[in-house]
């Protein structure tokens, strides 16, 4: 169970991103939803920007999975940096990958890679009580 959690959520919203795409840009850049605000302005999501927020949304859940202690956690970076290493050679070698919206995924990918390892370094340091040089 724990290496089923490790399999990266972010992996998720990339490939559906990958799968949508190809099919046609009305998908990715045609309006989703639109909503006129208090102040009379008119906020419009495009396809593209639901992308965006599920990779805002794993993102938090990567942070989390980051932070629990155990051997499933090596897992969990080695899938975060496989997983980034895919975004970007998708980013610099599929056409259908080449936008803004994939490149803001392919970077939150990057920062959970660094979030995670950060995050198991500063744990583990407390874990083993490290002192600093201060």
């Amino acid at each position: 169970m724990p290496y089923i959690i490790s399999f990266p959520i972010l992996a998720i919203v990339i490939a559906a991103y990958l799968l949508v795409a190809p099919g046609g840009g009305m998908l990715i850049d045609g309006d989703a939803y639109s909503m006129t605000l208090a102040s009379g302005a008119e906020m419009t999501l495009r396809g593209g920007d639901f992308f965006i927020i599920a990779g805002l949304i794993a993102l938090f859940l990567e942070m989390l999975k980051a932070a629990r202690p155990g051997r499933a956690s090596i897992l969990d970076h080695i899938l975060s940096t496989a997983t980034f290493a895919v975004a970007l050679v998708c980013f610099l070698l599929v056409e259908s990958a080449g936008t803004a919206t994939f490149f803001l995924l392919t970077l939150m990918t990057l920062i959970d890679v660094i979030a995670g390892f950060s995050i198991s370094l500063f744990a583990a340091r407390r874990d083993f009580s490290v002192e600093s040089d201060r």
